[in-house]
């Protein structure tokens, strides 16, 4: 089996670790296949868009949705670190209003599945990170929204001392991102 999955404390999202091959020479592993992905997770899913960022030390980016045509993510990282956040924003799930963190690196090949509809977003703990992912929806910036990355009621225990004395960097969004009651009603 190409990956070992781990349910996080939302079951659906889930860890997967690649089988790596490596020697002296290096290492190889897939990154992605279909067939495997579906037998370890169950799940048979269309990929449409792959992106690809690279963001400098303390960068925070998200908590990012879209209310409309919701977007699963598989996220890995290929150069640096980021701690990665996710937060259930599904109103009928059973983990409505948790949250989940992870560390995600190109040391530990650690992939994330975010299924639909939750709330995700990072933080850049190296010097710099690239940060690629699979989405199964179009981005579609007309339905997105920010849910605010330090809002008490997501409870994300961000790893901020880590940046000391550095604050997190955000983007004019993310900066003007609106609280968990302010967007429950689009939920």
């Amino acid at each position: 089996m190409a990956y070992t999955v781990t349910p996080t404390a939302i079951p659906d999202v889930l860890m997967l670790d690649p089988q790596v091959f490596g020697d002296t020479r290096g290492y190889f592993f897939e990154s992605f296949n279909q067939k495997d992905f579906e037998r370890a997770t169950g799940l048979s899913l269309q990929f449409v868009q792959d992106n690809h960022s690279r963001s400098a030390r303390g960068v925070l980016r998200g908590l990012h949705y879209q209310v409309k045509h919701p977007q699963g993510k598989l996220v890995r990282v290929t150069q640096g670190e980021v701690f990665d956040a996710v937060v259930d924003i599904r109103p009928a799930s059973p983990t409505f209003g948790r949250s989940v963190g992870v560390r995600l690196s190109a040391d530990n090949k650690r992939q994330l599945w975010i299924p639909p509809g939750l709330a995700h977003g990072f933080l850049v703990v190296s010097e710099s990170a690239e940060f690629l992912y699979k989405t199964t929806d179009y981005w579609m910036p007309e339905f997105e929204r920010s849910l605010a990355w330090n809002d008490p009621t997501a409870g994300v225990d961000w790893p901020l001392a880590e940046l000391a004395p550095l604050q997190p960097s955000l983007a004019a969004k993310d900066a003007a991102a609106k609280s968990w009651d302010q967007l429950r009603q689009e939920w």
